[in-house]
C-alpha cells in the first residue's frame, strides 16, 4: 500500500508526464500526403491541413480513405514516440 507521500509524488510524475505529453508534436498524413492531422503526444487534435482537390464534394470518399490514413500514420508515429520516451527505471521506481 502507498503512503500519501508516496501518492503525492505520483502525482506529481503523473502531472509532469501529461505536460511532456501535450508538448509533443506529432503529425500523421495520407499516403497520397493531401491530408495531415496535427496532434500533441496527449492525443489532443490540434490542426489539420487538407489539399484543395479533396475540398470538392465529389472526393468525399477519398477524404474519407486519406483522413483514416493520416490517424494510422500519426498513431504509429506515437507509439513509437512513446516507446523511446519510457524509461522503464523511472516507472519502476514510481511503483516501488
Amino acid at each position: 500500500m502507498l503512503n500519501p507521500k508516496e501518492l503525492i509524488n505520483m502525482q506529481r510524475e503523473a502531472k509532469k508526464m501529461q505536460k511532456r505529453l501535450r508538448e509533443k508534436k506529432i503529425s500523421g498524413e495520407s499516403k497520397d500526403e493531401m491530408v495531415k492531422i496535427f496532434m500533441n503526444g496527449a492525443q489532443e487534435f490540434e490542426d489539420i491541413w487538407i489539399d484543395d482537390q479533396l475540398l470538392d464534394s465529389s472526393m468525399m470518399e477519398r477524404f474519407k480513405k486519406d483522413m483514416k490514413q493520416a490517424f494510422k500514420s500519426y498513431q504509429k508515429k506515437l507509439q513509437k514516440e512513446m516507446a523511446q520516451d519510457m524509461d522503464i527505471d523511472k516507472i519502476k521506481g514510481m511503483l516501488s
